[in-house]
């Protein structure tokens, strides 16, 4: 029978890979995460093979690599709605839609998509209605376009295809070489945009939501009609996204600091210390 220390050390294991799926940004091989995780090649197979019968990955089974699944994007869905983290979340971004009058999103990237986790819709009377967990493509829109552009060239097609990439209007970037260059100019700013490239009419930016590392994993975006808001107009709200969009990472940085906090203090046998948490405004 496995003891109890054996069943703890196997699903952390499980966990690091699960994770490092997550966070990679792109489909992720057998070997990439053997390496990633400075496991045995066998033990991240057997791993591998169990969260995706669990429908926690998937597995394409052309390129044998793996994605977040769809329970574990309902898991990070229901985690975020049911959390203290999600109503200090949406409490950032009414104030920005307050600030901005627009509508404004809290975005994350989901296998070879965005995924909306939240949402406050502007009070005025045209406005593209988007409901939590909505999913919307990477190459054309704003959010997306973010996400991309942290990656290497060679995961953008590998994640995309070599195109052309599916078109949804006629301002569509269906060229996966002129996405490229664009994704360049958006890694140089910090913005993404989305110029009626998904839906027509309508005008988007984005500014990232980063870890202590730099590294993004969401979005604060902003969404309006064209015939109220021009594109160049939607970057002046630029600096508000931002201060929103260090709120929410101050929120999220705050709570995995004392998570793993206390699981340090755990481990050496220690009560929880307590800890002032910061608040963050927008």
């Amino acid at each position: 029978m496995e003891s109890n220390n054996e069943a703890r050390s196997t699903a952390l294991r499980a966990f690091a890979v699960l994770e490092h799926v997550v966070r990679a940004g792109a489909p992720v091989s057998l070997d990439e995460a053997t390496q990633a995780c400075s496991l045995p090649k066998p033990t991240v197979y057997r791993i591998l093979a169990m969260l995706h019968e669990a429908d926690l990955l998937q597995r394409d089974p052309l390129t044998k690599r793996y994605v977040i699944g769809p329970r574990m994007s309902r898991l990070a869905i229901e985690a975020m709605q049911h959390s203290m983290l999600r109503a200090q979340s949406h409490a950032v971004l009414q104030q920005l839609v307050d600030e901005v009058r627009e509508s404004c999103n809290l975005t994350m990237f989901d296998g070879a998509e965005v995924l909306y986790i939240d949402r406050v819709e502007t009070t005025l009377p045209l406005r593209l209605h988007l409901d939590p967990g909505t999913r919307v493509p990477l190459h054309c829109t704003a959010s997306g376009k973010l996400f991309l552009c942290r990656m290497s060239p060679t995961k953008v097609r590998r994640l995309l295809g070599q195109g052309p990439l599916k078109r949804y209007t006629d301002r569509t970037i269906t060229d996966v070489e002129q996405l490229l260059e664009q994704l360049r100019d958006i890694r140089a700013s910090g913005i993404g945009t989305h110029d009626s490239e998904l839906f027509e009419a309508s005008v988007a930016v984005a500014v990232p939501v980063c870890d202590a590392s730099g590294s993004i994993y969401a979005a604060v975006a902003m969404h309006a009609p064209a015939a109220r808001m021009s594109i160049e107009q939607a970057l002046l709200h630029v600096p508000a996204l931002r201060r929103a969009a260090s709120a929410i990472a101050a929120f999220l940085l705050d709570s995995g600091e004392a998570e793993a906090e206390a699981e340090a203090e755990a481990d050496a046998g220690r009560p929880p210390a307590r800890r002032r948490r910061s608040s963050g405004t927008a």
